[in-house]
């Protein structure tokens, strides 16, 4: 009979760690009396992070003796104390291999039902002292497991742990971790675990995804960590492609046609997708990359981008510079900001030059329209008639899909726009504008534009009832961070580390705009970025969980440690590489 040893709880505190302040419960003590045991977690008990932790399927974190065992052996050490591991309940028995996902269990005079394993976090590594915990505890198939709350009651140690229910597809702990973090992801198994009616609905969608990707015929990369993977690179690196025309859109936006340098046909690119380009303004002086969306149709065999000439050197270089003939060193095309097929209806909507990746989805979807039947919705905002670049081209490609809509703002129209034929909004695009055009909350939501304009969007679209995952976005610019269980810092400008330059290759953070020689002094890529105030995203900080991926433009890495499952093709994990020539990274 297995057997509860050690009930272990602890709140929320502020832990000072490589110069951030966290805020974690994974320092957990075990108490001497019983506890009620919750829907949302133990008494006395609390989460640090409620985005990646507790919550109804994550009430209860469980661990086995028998692992503690195990890694006194593997690490060396005798120091080991219940609630080491952050886990709630210490218990003997309960293996990760022999515990199934909806399994039941009486404790005390409580309900419980497995849920879905741990999730891989850096703080177990803190509390560890081992920064790799996360990744060892996933590729030693001892990851411990979430209990949810069927029923609330009294527990505590020395409570037996009585079987009361089998999980349906008998898929243990240790299998559903592997499927979704280890290579060689079995379709098969990954079918019949997605459809347990016990595994929590995070753990559900990331095995939904790897599925849609294999139906999709892509094996590239962990679809189940990664977001929207799609086929590898067209090629690596840059390539060298040539300016076939320049056409002025108006008076700011130019449009540039890229070609092969041969006049063979390029390939294809996904709707949506952008460019990187590589550009010496000044020949005494570093090159600079900076990317542009494709505004034209992604199947033609060339790549149209469209440039609104700012402050920045690379649009005006751009802009003012280019001739036919010239050539430029340019990725193959790149982003996961791509048209979904499906039979949703469609509703693109833009502002000032974000119009550029929605209109090359509105080629996709004219393009399409003699075999689709979905609805489709053209919204853009510009400041007036003047200021709007493709306004024919998007009322043409709109009139060959049947039973299309449109509404065009102008947030000062001035003169030669007229309301009713050119535009339909007076004013900036809002909830109360939005509201009115009765837009289908089933469709799938596709934003590009400023940064403020897609934050205001996004509110008003949730607060007309649209569900959050059915928007997608283009970010210009650096992404926003996700440093889970930090408190939020003031937000600075990327620059070089404040020590001395390194004399490593250089690191090209392209999105930052910043050029930085390596120094190896720093252990990952992460940690230098974390250095030049680049925003990043990680959680575990040990090749598992893939929050790190993001684009690798050209250069070579080297990983120490190997991640547990290999980024897709053309990108990188930060979080445990450092350069081994020039890198450009999409940062």
């Amino acid at each position: 009979m297995s057997r509860l040893l050690s009930v272990n709880v602890g709140l929320p505190q502020d832990f000072e760690w490589q110069g951030k302040l966290v805020r974690t419960a994974i320092w957990k003590q075990s108490v001497p009396h019983r506890v009620v045991a919750r829907r949302l977690n133990l008494e006395g008990d609390g989460q640090g992070d409620l985005q990646g932790h507790g919550g109804e399927q994550r009430a209860v974190m469980v661990y086995q003796l028998e692992a503690y065992r195990y890694w006194e052996r593997e690490l060396g050490r005798n120091d080991l104390e219940y609630g080491q591991f952050g886990e709630n309940f210490t218990v003997d028995g309960l293996a990760d291999d022999e515990v199934c996902i909806g399994d039941r269990y009486r404790i005390g005079n409580a309900v419980f039902e497995a849920t879905q394993p741990r999730v891989t976090c850096y703080r177990v590594g803190i509390r560890m002292s081992n920064p790799q915990m996360p990744a060892l505890l996933v590729s030693h198939r001892r990851p411990g497991f979430y209990f949810r709350v069927i029923e609330e009651g009294e527990v505590g140690a020395g409570d037996e742990i009585q079987k009361i229910a089998d999980g349906p597809g008998r898929i243990t702990v240790a299998e559903i971790d592997s499927l979704l973090y280890l290579p060689n992801h079995d379709p098969s198994r990954v079918a019949i675990a997605a459809r347990i009616p016990a595994l929590s609905p995070g753990w559900k969608g990331s095995l939904e995804e790897l599925l849609k990707a294999d139906e999709r015929g892509v094996h590239n990369g962990n679809a189940g960590l990664t977001s929207s993977i799609s086929s590898p690179p067209a090629w690596n690196g840059f390539r060298t492609l040539k300016v076939g025309a320049v056409h002025r859109e108006t008076s700011e936006v130019t449009s540039i046609v890229l070609e092969s340098v041969d006049g063979s046909p390029l390939p294809s690119a996904l709707p949506g997708q952008y460019l990187v380009l590589r550009l010496s303004p000044d020949k005494n002086s570093p090159a600079i990359v900076r990317s542009y969306s494709i505004s034209g149709a992604s199947s033609s065999g060339t790549y149209r981008i469209s440039v609104k000439r700012g402050t920045g050197a690379g649009s005006r270089y751009l802009v003012e510079s280019t001739r036919t003939g010239d050539v430029f060193e340019t990725s193959a095309p790149r982003g996961d900001f791509v048209l979904q097929s499906g039979s949703h209806p469609v509703v693109l909507l833009s502002a000032g030059i974000g119009i550029t990746p929605v209109l090359s989805m509105l080629y996709a979807l004219a393009s399409d329209a003699p075999k689709s039947s979905r609805e489709v919705w053209w919204i853009h905002g510009a400041r007036s008639a003047k200021e709007q670049a493709f306004s024919n081209e998007a009322r043409e490609l709109l009139d060959a899909i049947p039973g299309s809509h449109s509404a065009i703002a102008y947030s000062k129209p001035g003169p030669g726009g007229t309301f009713g034929r050119d535009f339909d909004i007076h004013g900036h695009l809002d909830v109360t504008s939005l509201q009115k055009l009765s837009l289908p909350i089933e469709a799938d939501f596709y934003l590009c534009g400023p940064a403020g304009f897609l934050v205001e969007m996004n509110r008003d679209l949730i607060s007309l009832g649209v569900p959050p995952d059915a928007i997608h976005q283009e970010v210009f610019g650096p992404l926003s961070s996700i440093e889970p269980g930090v408190a939020r810092a003031e937000t600075k400008i990327p620059h070089p580390p404040l020590s001395a330059p390194g004399d490593g290759p250089i690191v090209s953070f392209t999105r930052s705009g910043l050029d930085v020689p390596w120094d190896n002094k720093f252990k990952s890529l992460l940690d230098f970025a974390e250095a030049c105030d680049v925003p990043v995203r990680w959680s575990c900080r040990t090749g598992v969980c893939h929050m790190c991926e993001c684009g690798l433009l050209d250069g070579h890495l080297r990983y120490r440690p190997q991640p547990l499952d290999q980024p897709a093709a053309g990108n990188a994990l930060i979080c445990c590489s450092t350069p081994e020539s020039r890198v450009e990274l999409d940062l």
